[in-house]
């Protein structure tokens, strides 16, 4: 999957996970999508590293749920660092 892919995966994964965990992190659109493409990422080494499991393409299913999985770990990581752990009131 090339670096389009990761960003068009990262935009709407970033923006699920902020749904899924509000207030853990503040900015827009760039923000989501920085946090969805770190999750790609993060995701893609994790799934290889320890359960063998590659990305697929784009439009494979496990690619969309190891991003997923991804991102709301490194959202989950960065609100214990910045100090955001519950969430907004």
């Amino acid at each position: 999957m090339g670096i389009i892919g990761y960003l068009v995966i990262g935009a709407i994964v970033g923006s699920i996970a902020r749904v899924l965990l509000p207030g853990r992190i503040n900015g827009g659109f760039i923000t989501s999508m920085t946090f969805g493409v770190a999750g790609a990422l993060v995701g893609g080494l994790l799934a290889e590293k320890f359960f063998k499991i590659s990305m697929g393409t784009f439009f494979d299913i496990r690619s969309w749920l190891i991003s997923l999985g991804g991102a709301v770990i490194v959202i989950v990581v960065w609100g214990f660092i910045t100090g955001r752990n519950k969430k907004a009131s």
